[in-house]
């Protein structure tokens, strides 16, 4: 009989293999995908933009789904500077009129960026 014991199947040990728990404030925090264009679309050139660029502050054109944290991760590892603080600031659509033609003027999301002194961003390659 000891020959039919070959071909019974063994019963093995089940071992238990306890995961460590994931905190779920941990998980909230963090984005799995942080992608800077669309953070940031285009720095936004203008006459005060370039003003603003002596008190060491410079506006870009954002996403509009971008919020101050996301905007201060994407400039500075983007540029490599040190950002104090940032502003946002919505641009509402208009209204256009062209002849008998009537229309919108899309809007956007502008962010004003201040960095630390002594710290530059090239803006315009020269």
């Amino acid at each position: 009989m000891a020959l039919f014991n070959v071909f019974k199947k063994k019963e093995k040990e089940e071992v238990k293999v306890e995961k460590p728990l994931e905190a779920p404030i941990k998980k909230a925090k963090e984005r799995k995908f942080f992608e800077t264009y669309k953070v940031l679309k285009t720095p936004h050139v203008t006459e005060k933009a370039s003003d603003l660029v002596g008190k060491n502050q410079y506006v870009f054109k954002i996403g509009p789904q971008a919020n101050k944290i996301e905007i201060k991760k994407a400039v500075e590892s983007l540029y490599g500077v040190d950002v104090i603080s940032v502003k946002i600031i919505k641009a509402r659509p208009k209204r256009r009129k062209l002849g008998k033609v009537k229309g919108w003027r899309a809007g956007y999301k502008k962010a004003i960026v201040k960095i630390k002194g002594g710290q530059k961003i090239e803006v315009l390659p020269r």
